[in-house]
């Protein structure tokens, strides 16, 4: 009999994002660009309640790059950073020359710690160094004190590039995430909550931010009948194809995230007995995807979450760390940190379960009697 490896968080289709490729294909439009992509895009404003403008891209670290241009950051600059995050959120700073300050995380959301926020802008205007931007980041679906770091934020008068690339669907007092601040990311790599294959969004207040995205993403192209360039562009737009997945994902959208968030809550009940374990609940008015299931493991019986994800790697379940903070990375060594080890202490004791929203009851039940079996 063949062992079925359970994945980590593996693409779900819907079944209607074939009619909108094929409708590419007999139309001809498999180029890059195309209806698909415009209506994309559209599905993604009338989701977000048509409160932001949308502009379908390769990638959400194309997004990330290209919001960092639109709020001016360029070599020599500094931006504060979530720590606890995956590399693309400070990738495209230091694609630009410019310095990622980072910041810790807090225990209520893991998120960017606003105490800390400000701490890290107080001491790099010490230096003379006033931040051009600052990346919070929702973590595993779970939406930041956006209030919070928005009102440090606006105090010091410094933009907010959200990364919400794990956070579709997620809100704060029903105001989604991807809406508060000036920019914002999408990502719908074949592990998110919907997919486009590999692809992403930026998402911007201003319409003419979204308009100049799209520009600077098609190779920045100016009006003339010969190709002609007063600016550096870049090939980030999304194809016609990809945005055709996309636009059969968003019809499943709300039923993915229900299920995601199912996924959470069997977790919670069937593993509720070892006192161990524990799940990270969502603040008052909160509502998180809950795109990754994670567990922080207490390691005071001997059994860590390394010895969970090895057994669970051993039965051919797909399990893995929570995020190595980006202050502890090699290649980002050098760069500031302010907080204490909130994040260091979950990425020891931190591990993300198997989360699909295509997991069967039999999948989740292997899942918690190997993790049962493992304390017995």
């Amino acid at each position: 009999m063949v062992n079925n490896k359970i994945w980590l968080s593996s693409p779900h289709m819907g079944g209607e994002e074939i009619e909108y490729i094929k409708e590419a294909f007999d139309s001809n439009w498999v180029a890059p660009l195309g209806p698909n992509v415009t209506g994309f895009e559209q599905d993604l404003e009338a989701y977000l309640h048509n409160k932001r403008y949308v502009a379908a891209l390769s990638s959400g670290t194309a997004a990330i790059h290209l919001g960092l241009i639109l709020l001016g950051v360029v070599a020599g600059d500094e931006v504060i950073c979530q720590s606890m995050t995956f590399s693309a959120s400070a990738n495209p700073i230091a694609y630009l020359g410019a310095t990622p300050v980072f910041v810790d995380s807090e225990p209520d959301t893991w998120n960017m710690s606003p105490e800390f926020l400000e701490e890290a802008i107080i001491a790099r205007l010490e230096y003379g160094k006033k931040p051009k931007a600052i990346i919070p980041v929702h973590l595993y679906g779970m939406p930041a004190k956006m209030q919070q770091i928005l009102a440090v934020a606006n105090k010091y008068e410094i933009p907010v590039l959200e990364d919400a690339a794990e956070a579709l669907g997620s809100s704060i007092n029903g105001e989604f995430c991807g809406t508060f601040g000036d920019i914002a990311c999408l990502s719908f790599n074949g592990n998110k909550i919907i997919t486009t294959s590999g692809g992403g969004a930026l998402v911007a207040k201003a319409n003419e931010m979204a308009e100049k995205a799209v520009f600077l993403a098609t190779q920045a192209r100016d009006q003339a009948p010969h190709y002609e360039h007063t600016h550096i562009g870049y090939n980030y737009r999304m194809s016609n194809i990809c945005a055709g997945i996309g636009r059969g994902q968003m019809k499943v959208l709300d039923k993915h995230i229900e299920l995601r968030r199912s996924n959470l809550e069997y977790y919670r009940q069937a593993l509720s007995h070892i006192k161990e374990i524990s799940f990270l609940d969502e603040p008052e008015g909160y509502k998180s995807n809950r795109w990754l299931s994670c567990a922080v493991i207490d390691p005071s019986s001997g059994i860590s979450q390394e010895t969970i994800r090895f057994e669970l790697n051993a039965r051919n379940i797909e399990s893995r760390p929570l995020w190595k903070p980006m202050h502890l990375q090699p290649i980002f060594r050098n760069a500031p940190y302010y907080g204490e080890n909130t994040c260091e202490e979950l990425f020891n004791k931190g591990i993300c379960l198997p989360s699909g929203s295509n997991l069967a009851n039999d999948d989740l039940s292997k899942i918690t009697r190997v993790i049962t079996e493992i304390y017995r």
